[in-house]
């Protein structure tokens, strides 16, 4: 563009141009550049002779001011006519077939994905085989066979999710009934591998669990759990420990340390809660932590002798430990999410957060 002052004969000039490239546009993308190439705030015709404003000398200001004006209400005036023409031109709910197409959104995976995913990898790399099992179980797998007797809490049906058809009757007895429910542990398919396979022993079992849960900001009544269990002669406390060191650090970073504190698991003994350190303040005290430096991440234990007996293995030869760990904890503590909700709301602006 020149720098030379503007006059009414290059108004005239600029716009008896543009009329003429209007009418020649071969579609409105093209008809919306040109116009830009006259009017938009940078780089254009009109913004080239504003600029002038500044260096002109003082006589001369007010005219150049006129005559950019004049530009642009002139130009202005022949693209709104130009606009409105091809509006009207448009067929009802018509598509441009001359404007560029959409980008389609690509989707990714869900959050909870990426850690079960990450957690897997981590135990694979371990020697853990990854194992899964039916989400509808029985009462021995689920209870009798990880030594919880029928008055124990967590047979309760406020806590176990019953189905109404029992399974088919035990071969030779025709009159039993077996009860079924959604399982609330995948404690169950330990029982059902160790039924099938002799130690040694190195699994995982990641999947749904059901309780009945109010749904709140921490609990809901469907979730995920991964639960380990390793079994063979001579293991002890210390692997069990070990290897969830391991774990924590792969995952939450090689500065993590482990509390264990002693507690009751009716299929473990001796028992623990397991708390993670804190990595948002490294165990000084912060509002995530709740002051405390520490946060409860998994139980675990020494597998109880009498799991052992219930699927035939000899408990004075064979030792295991196991644990068990939500996935949905990790998620929430790995990302720092308050609702355990928004995992299950499939609201995209949530999602896309997350890496994929």
């Amino acid at each position: 563009m020149s720098d030379a002052l503007p006059t009414q004969d290059a108004v005239d000039a600029h716009v008896a141009a543009f009329a003429r490239e209007l009418a020649a546009a071969p579609s409105l993308n093209d008809a919306k550049s040109l116009r830009d190439r006259y009017l938009g705030r940078k780089n254009s015709i009109v913004a080239a002779w504003m600029q002038l404003i500044g260096s002109a000398p003082a006589d001369q200001k007010k005219h150049i001011g006129q005559y950019a004006n004049a530009l642009k209400v002139a130009i202005e005036a022949r693209w709104t006519a130009y606009d409105e023409a091809a509006q009207n031109a448009a067929p009802a709910g018509g598509v441009d077939v001359t404007l560029p197409g959409r980008q389609p959104r690509l989707g990714h995976r869900h959050p909870l994905t990426v850690v079960r995913d990450r957690m897997e990898e981590i135990f694979t790399r371990m020697g853990f085989a990854i194992v899964e099992g039916p989400e509808i179980e029985d009462e021995w797998h689920c209870f009798d066979a990880l030594n919880m007797p029928a008055e124990h809490p967590a047979r309760d049906m406020q806590d176990t999710l019953y189905l109404a058809s029992p399974m088919p009757p035990i071969a030779g007895d025709p009159e039993s009934l077996v009860r079924t429910m959604l399982r609330t542990h995948t404690s169950a398919m330990q029982i059902r591998y160790m039924q099938a396979h002799q130690p040694p022993i190195r699994i995982v079992v990641p999947g749904r669990v059901y309780r009945r849960d109010d749904l709140d900001l921490t609990h809901t009544p469907m979730f995920s759990q991964m639960e380990g269990l390793v079994v063979g002669e001579g293991i002890s406390l210390a692997d069990l420990k070990g290897t969830l060191l391991a774990f924590a650090r792969d995952m939450f970073g090689e500065q993590s340390r482990l509390r264990f504190r002693p507690s009751f698991f009716p299929y473990t003994e001796p028992s623990a809660e397991v708390d993670i350190s804190c990595w948002s303040c490294n165990g000084a005290g912060c509002s995530m932590c709740k002051k405390s430096g520490w946060i409860e991440i998994l139980g675990c234990g020494m597998v109880h002798p009498a799991v052992f007996e219930a699927v035939g293995y000899d408990p004075e030869k064979y030792t295991g430990f196991a644990w068990g760990i939500g996935i949905e904890r990790v998620a929430i503590l790995r990302y720092q999410v308050e609702d355990i909700r928004l995992f299950y709301e499939n609201d995209l602006r949530f999602l896309e957060q997350f890496p994929s």
